[in-house]
């Protein structure tokens, strides 16, 4: 289960969560690559370092997911979901349009699946 994060909400929870995140791309065979970035704002777009792999994938199809797997409370990961708003030299610009915490599996504790962005 995850509970949708406010967009505008997601520059705290950048900063609780830190830079370094996974980023997820998708080849044209539909396999997942999966890199480790660090994610700098830009108003209210992201920017995202794109090597050789991430950018092909990312010019094929312009979607893709970042994940921290851990914030503050290790009991949540942070997903976002963002498209590109542009590829220049080895950077792209992305605009996230959702945004989850989600408990992560065997994490210790009684609290609820998923913690709610107020």
């Amino acid at each position: 289960m995850s509970v949708p994060v406010a967009l505008e909400a997601l520059h705290a929870r950048l900063d609780e969560y830190g830079p370094v995140a996974f980023l997820v791309t998708v080849n044209e065979q539909g396999t997942a690559h999966v890199v480790s970035v660090e994610v700098r704002t830009d108003g209210d777009q992201l920017v995202v370092p794109t090597g050789r792999t991430t950018r092909r994938n990312l010019e094929h199809k312009p979607h893709l997911t970042l994940l921290w797997p851990l914030g503050h409370d290790p009991a949540y990961s942070m997903i976002v979901d963002a498209t590109v708003v542009s590829l220049q030299d080895d950077e792209a610009t992305i605009a996230p349009h959702s945004a989850v915490l989600h408990r992560v599996a065997g994490s210790n504790g009684d609290g609820p699946m998923c913690v709610p962005v107020t």
